[in-house]
């Protein structure tokens, strides 16, 4: 295995925001897909693999053989297609080992008790480090959580996709309010992310147009975020990131897609499964405030 330079061919969800991955190694043509969107209307409860399917046909243009399926985490603001991809290649679906901590809070949420356990809903866990090949390219595997205790970034040669912890350098970072989620931590993984080379390209899985730019951008460089990242440039400290996060978070409204989101999510992307009208639902916890407590009947 070498640490050459994978082709990459991006693809922007802007229902969602969301940016999908082609990685391919030119040498072998084996490639990855990284944090697929599946089409979901919450108006509507339908789902569509359009956005997917574009993903294939582009794997197919240009000769690449899928060989694995990548979730930086367990997204909140869209649902993944990785069964779906799994389904038309045999791609593996692969993520952190800390994905299990994310199931343990959110398994009694959603009463989600056809999840299996240990992350069994995934094919693959990976560890803090590993490295895995991706044809004569290696794929190293890097644990940045903060965003959600299970987040990582994969890193391939002098390019790393890095989920949600980053947005771009004129944007700012994730929020870190989600249950399970740290402030302190997302900074320090986020230094670790910038400790790399100046020169290292990073991919985001987010754009939403920063003030000024009337374009989606999802690529920047360790020294771009260096320098001019709001959030985490050089010289902001540990304890400004903490008070500025924490004060942001807790202003922000939760994601449009966050309830169904997650709880197929856990899942590695597997709805729950059918009641006996064949149907599939999806649940939504609800919280009764003030008076409502006795319009619900509790």
């Amino acid at each position: 295995m070498q640490n050459g330079t994978p082709r990459i061919r991006a693809f922007f969800d802007e229902p969602t925001n969301t940016v999908s991955y082609l990685v391919w190694d030119p040498a072998t043509r084996e490639g990855a897909v990284i944090d697929p969107v599946l089409d979901y209307d919450h108006r509507s409860g339908e789902a569509d693999t359009a956005f997917a399917d574009r993903i294939l046909k582009a794997a197919e243009e240009e000769g690449v053989r899928i060989a694995w399926v990548l979730e930086t985490h367990a997204h909140a603001d869209h649902l993944t297609a990785a069964p779906y991809i799994k389904a038309k290649t045999g791609a593996p679906i692969g993520i952190g080992e800390h994905i299990k901590e994310v199931q343990r809070i959110f398994r009694p949420v959603f009463d989600a008790r056809d999840l299996k356990p240990e992350g069994g809903d995934f094919d693959r866990l990976f560890k803090d480090g590993e490295r895995f090949p991706l044809g004569s390219l290696e794929v190293e595997v890097l644990h940045v959580p903060g965003h959600t205790p299970a987040d990582v970034a994969y890193r391939i040669g002098d390019d790393v996709f890095v989920g949600d912890t980053l947005f771009m350098h004129d944007y700012g970072t994730a929020r870190a309010d989600f249950p399970g989620g740290d402030a302190r931590a997302l900074y320090r993984s986020i230094r670790r992310l910038l400790a790399l080379p100046p020169e290292t390209r990073l991919w985001m899985c987010h754009d939403y147009k920063a003030p000024g730019r009337d374009h989606y951008a999802w690529q920047s460089t360790v020294a771009e975020q260096r320098a001019h990242n709001p959030h985490v440039k050089d010289g902001v400290t540990e304890e400004e990131f903490v008070r500025f996060r924490t004060e942001r978070d807790a202003k922000l409204a939760a994601p449009l897609l966050l309830l169904p989101s997650i709880q197929v999510n856990i899942r590695a992307g597997r709805f729950p499964e059918a009641e006996e009208n064949g149907v599939r639902y999806l649940r939504i916890p609800v919280k009764a405030r003030g008076g409502a407590a006795s319009a619900l009947g509790a």
